[in-house]
């Protein structure tokens, strides 16, 4: 297994800005003549992560495959603010599908393609994590098991944000969402554990699964660019921060998921048939509680009591990912 070090492109990682490296060596999103797949105009909310993460995967998407791009799209919050009838912010050949059935509804993309013998178009599916983790789990794990040719992306906003704020499969324990309130100082998730979807897809021996926030966008281009380069079945898992669901100021979505690394929560790593082959050390461990005061989603943790058990609990589980894909070398850290 090797070590992917944090890009020396990304502010905020002790390294020099994007803006001084050449021309070819900057990320896409800086290129004055990216594809610019997603555009200004939708009705995303200020800070939304997940409008941040699209245009990026998009777009690294496209660059990689030479403009030659087809996408799927589950119903959902992407969907809903980029294409309200009649309008539509894609300049990209675009297919809106089911909130259940996008893995399904690109293999038949790909299959058809394939049929034409045009292997030179690839296939990009995406979706939330309640399209992805829950309504849409057995096609997902069918286009896995069937090795069809399509990079599916989760974007994970950790809740049903389009419909009200619901608890989803990758809602994180104690988070207060609609469905699971707090009432009086008690409530919040009760579920134990999220649904970790990237280890499922390892399971599969999917060819390629890698995890990603919207904090490091080299780190996601580079893997999008990765994903590309392989044929079937390839998963990646982006964290894209929600202000409104997350009661979060927008101006911290970045911040929130350097966070979610920084801790722990969100281990960023890449897998090769099952296995995983490259991590990204976490240079300088915070604890859970950083991260999670400046949630409104977890604030009954604090206030009116702290409750200190809740809190050692998750950072037991920060500290077990940690440990499981070993992130915390600092011997390895980057000069």
């Amino acid at each position: 297994m090797t070590t992917r070090t944090p890009d020396a492109a990304q502010v905020g990682s002790l390294a020099v800005g994007n803006r001084l490296l050449p021309l070819a060596d900057r990320a896409v999103q800086a290129d004055p003549q990216r594809p610019g797949c997603l555009v200004g105009g939708h009705r995303a909310c200020r800070g939304c992560g997940e409008a941040l993460g699209a245009r990026a995967v998009v777009d690294a998407a496209q660059r990689a495959c030479g403009g030659r791009l087809v996408t799927v799209n589950a119903t959902g919050c992407l969907e809903v603010f980029s294409s309200p009838y009649p309008e539509s912010a894609w300049r990209v050949p675009w297919l809106h599908s089911l909130f259940g059935n996008a893995p399904a509804v690109a293999a038949g993309v790909a299959a058809a393609l394939r049929v034409q013998g045009r292997d030179d178009v690839r296939v990009l599916a995406q979706g939330g994590d309640g399209g992805t983790l829950d309504i849409g789990f057995g096609c997902l794990s069918g286009m896995f098991e069937r090795d069809d040719d399509v990079l599916y992306v989760c974007y994970d906003n950790q809740a049903y944000m389009n419909t009200g704020v619901q608890r989803s499969g990758a809602t994180p324990p104690e988070a207060r969402t609609t469905t699971t309130p707090v009432v009086d100082g008690v409530g919040g998730n009760v579920t134990r554990h999220v649904k970790d979807a990237p280890r499922i897809a390892m399971a599969h021996g999917v060819r390629y699964v890698a995890t990603a926030t919207v904090a490091d966008l080299r780190d996601l281009e580079h893997k999008v660019a990765r994903a590309m380069s392989f044929r079937g079945a390839r998963y990646l898992h982006v964290l894209v921060p929600c202000p409104l669901g997350w009661g979060t100021p927008s101006e911290e979505t970045v911040e929130l998921a350097r966070l979610a690394v920084r801790t722990g929560l969100f281990p960023l790593l890449e897998a090769e048939d099952g296995d995983v082959v490259a991590t990204t050390p976490i240079r300088r461990r915070e604890p859970v509680t950083t991260y999670l005061r400046r949630q409104a989603r977890f604030a009954h943790l604090f206030d009116p009591v702290r409750r200190d058990e809740v809190i050692d609990r998750i950072q037991r589980e920060a500290d077990r990912a940690v440990a499981r894909y070993r992130l915390d070398r600092p011997e390895e850290e980057p000069r």
